[in-house]
């Protein structure tokens, strides 16, 4: 029962993650932010691979679903830092999210909960077929929240990364206890045994 608690407990966490995972990949899309949507699809597939492990006793895909969420959350951790500016890090440096392939920033940045667009007319700063907006009244700033989408993957992976562990080492310990090289010895199977006494029987003509 413990057992079938740990694997189920893992499952719950695993679809959390792909619904965070898939939640995120559909924003980052509407806003051509090209390195999360790779890091994105990554993690789907790993979850995704954690899950089958799961579900059929594989320890090795479990391992190799731990060792990621250690790296999802370094990811996670340097987004953090990128929305907060800290240390050199800065938003200016928009190449860093799109590969610097467009000028789009955070869909948050003009979607956020009570912002307030207007388009700047007539700006010089605008390159070809872009336009320069002024964006204010938002109840929360775009980088907060993508800093709480980060903060609730790494709360995640975390979750995940311990139970990921602990369901391995479950499955491993049970492969370790079932002998599959003493055959029928382990089960007290003794094969039987020649007599070495042998009757001469005598032989008459």
């Amino acid at each position: 029962m413990g057992k079938c608690d740990g694997r189920c407990t893992l499952l719950v966490i695993c679809s959390l993650q792909l619904v965070a995972a898939l939640q995120r990949q559909v924003f980052d899309f509407l806003g051509y932010q090209w390195a999360p949507i790779l890091a994105n699809f990554l993690h789907i597939m790993v979850v995704i691979l954690g899950m089958f492990g799961t579900v059929q006793f594989r320890f090795r895909y479990l391992i190799f679903y731990a060792v990621w969420l250690v790296l999802w959350v370094g990811w996670n951790s340097f987004i953090i830092c990128f929305y907060l500016e800290v240390g050199n890090l800065t938003q200016d440096r928009d190449f860093l999210m799109t590969f610097n392939t467009s000028l789009h920033r955070s869909w948050w940045m003009e979607h956020g909960p009570g912002c307030l667009v207007t388009p700047v007319l007539d700006s010089r700063m605008a390159p070809d077929d872009h336009h320069v907006i002024t964006v204010s009244g938002c109840l929360l700033d775009y980088q907060y929240i993508e800093v709480l989408s980060s903060a609730i993957q790494i709360l995640l992976a975390l979750f995940g990364f311990v139970y990921a562990c602990y369901v391995s080492k479950v499955f491993q310990d049970d492969e370790d206890s079932f002998d599959f090289i003493g055959g029928f010895d382990s089960y007290g199977y003794q094969p039987p045994q020649k007599s070495s006494h042998l009757q001469l029987q005598p032989l008459y003509t």
